[in-house]
């Protein structure tokens, strides 16, 4: 997986990519733990590494105080930036307790059909029901900043206009319509009439 580049490689190429970002406040006064998952080199980042580079350069940011995660969903692809199932319960297994402890919510933006299935399956057999419990689905921008200072976080241009596409294809939310680009206002393959009406 991670064979073509040394671990310093790695650790730098984490931070060159501003995937982990410890910025801004909740509206609670915690800080914010941003992971933009689109942004996240899964095929080049060993899970070793990536446990190393959370011990040592993010869990001693977040200190012994409360705080939250917003996770960036938007764009993210088994194939391309998704570590995997294994990796993710490693990963999770690693965090100190006292990390755990002070976790308050995860934010968790545009979760596809996919992910909201898969974590109604098997979130809670892979997270402890403390961290399943404090999961919270955001589809919309507009409903983070309910929990969120706006200028508090920076949210990527392609996250802002994934919300715009959903706001104009909102069966994508539900996974009835594919989130591939095509011109706006071109019938959509999917009806969007209720069948509840017809008898």
């Amino acid at each position: 997986m991670s064979g073509a580049i040394s671990e310093v490689e790695q650790e730098e190429l984490l931070e060159k990519l501003e995937v982990f970002k410890i910025k801004g406040r909740d509206k609670h006064g915690r800080k914010i733990l941003r992971i933009i998952g689109k942004f996240f080199p899964a095929r080049l980042v060993s899970v070793d590494v990536l446990k190393k580079y959370l011990e040592e350069r993010i869990f001693p940011k977040m200190g012994r105080k409360p705080f939250s995660v917003l996770y960036v969903h938007t764009g993210v692809h088994r194939s391309e930036n998704f570590p995997g199932i294994a990796a993710l319960r490693s990963i999770y297994e690693a965090i100190p307790v006292n990390v755990t402890e002070n976790l308050q919510a995860v934010y968790f933006i545009h979760p596809g059909l996919q992910a909201r299935l898969f974590l109604a399956t098997f979130g809670r057999f892979l997270f402890s029901a403390g961290l399943y419990g404090k999961l919270r689905y955001v589809s919309r921008l507009d409903y983070l900043w309910e929990h969120v200072k706006r200028n508090e976080v920076d949210i990527p241009d392609f996250v802002s206009d994934h919300d715009e596409d959903l706001e104009y294809r909102p069966m994508m939310d539900y996974g009835l319509e594919s989130d591939h680009a095509r011109v706006y206002g071109a019938p959509s393959p999917v009806s969007t009439y209720s069948m509840r009406c017809i008898s």
